[in-house]
């Protein structure tokens, strides 16, 4: 994964109230981890025992990032990269389950969602400068984004790349993946009701002290500061891909982060993809592959998943929400724009 060295702008919002009960209270902490603010938030008895979950939540997550994390250079996504074309290289088994997992997902959103764009993505570099990559350029790395050179051995534990040149990038997944990881670590300290926020990745358990359901607020992607819907939630994870975060502007055309596999440009159509499912991993890889496809391909593809849902706006600024979601047991949605 290449994490984003900027502070980035939280996708998601959480808000809630400090309302609680006698013998429960929320407990709140955030750290800089994968290139962004993760938030853990979590319903205990007492301090100590909050404060000794969190801190093995965030340990976790630490942990998933010294292996996906591309800035890191003896990561083993690193590993794999530089050995491109050259050899196996052996990983960490977490590393081997969400590589396999996106690549479920590449073939589920008919290549859609693509963990080998990162050639594409530093040709493009968003957030270090604006220049726009030539035609020739990006056609000359296309063969390099080709999901069938990605050799997974899950018996030897080892990566392959096959074509010189490839790197892979875990953007679209690592946040979510990492999410659920922290989720099970607060599960095993007892911990029965909080929230994980990964930047726009949040896993959502449980329910707050006074027995409501959690809200968690959709950023409007053209108003600063703006709340787009808000969304009550209880045991799901929401993750929201946007065009607004990561991004610059040129001759009145925005250039975002979210590469099309098709164009190898920045994908048209959507300012902002929320996804509703029942982990982070699922709900992160298909937020990030819908707002890589065409807007009615993209809503065909939520549609036709079970137990996922979404929200998009489009470039014209209208709100679709998914069939799904009127009268679902456990979401609710509040329209603000």
């Amino acid at each position: 994964m290449r994490f984003s060295k900027s502070l980035p702008i939280l996708l998601l919002v959480i808000m809630f109230a400090h309302a609680c009960t006698p013998s429960v209270h929320i407990y709140k902490r955030s750290q800089m981890l994968m290139g962004t603010v993760v938030e853990i938030t979590v319903v205990a008895q007492d301090e100590e025992r909050a404060e000794e979950a969190m801190t093995a939540a965030f340990k976790e997550i630490r942990r998933l990032e010294e292996i996906m994390s591309t800035y890191i250079p003896s990561s083993d996504i690193s590993r794999v990269n530089a050995a491109a074309w050259l050899s196996p290289v052996k990983v960490h088994k977490d590393l081997i389950l969400v590589v396999k997992k996106a690549l479920e997902f590449a073939h589920l959103s008919g290549g859609a969602f693509n963990i080998a764009l990162g050639p594409a993505i530093d040709l493009w570099n968003v957030t270090e400068s604006d220049r726009i990559p030539s035609d020739q350029e990006l056609e000359a790395i296309r063969p390099l984004i080709d999901l069938k050179n990605i050799l997974v051995d899950d018996t030897a534990d080892t990566i392959f790349l096959k074509e010189r040149g490839m790197r892979i990038n875990l953007g679209g997944i690592g946040k979510g993946f990492a999410a659920d990881y922290a989720y099970n670590v607060l599960l095993r300290h007892g911990i029965r009701s909080g929230i994980i926020a990964v930047a726009g990745d949040l896993r959502v358990f449980g329910k707050r002290p006074d027995g409501s359901t959690w809200n968690i607020g959709i950023k409007h992607p053209r108003k600063k500061e703006g709340i787009m819907a808000q969304v009550h939630l209880s045991d799901m994870a929401i993750s929201t891909s946007g065009d607004y975060e990561r991004f610059f502007m040129k001759n009145g055309i925005r250039y975002h982060h979210v590469l099309s596999p098709d164009t190898l440009h920045p994908s048209r159509g959507n300012q902002s993809v929320s996804v509703i499912a029942k982990d982070s991993t699922t709900a992160d890889a298909i937020s990030t592959a819908i707002f890589a496809m065409e807007p009615e391909k993209g809503f065909k593809l939520l549609e036709s998943l079970p137990e996922v849902e979404g929200i998009i706006m489009g470039d014209d600024g209208h709100i679709g929400l998914s069939s799904g979601l009127k009268g679902h047991p456990k979401v609710a949605i509040e329209i603000i724009h």
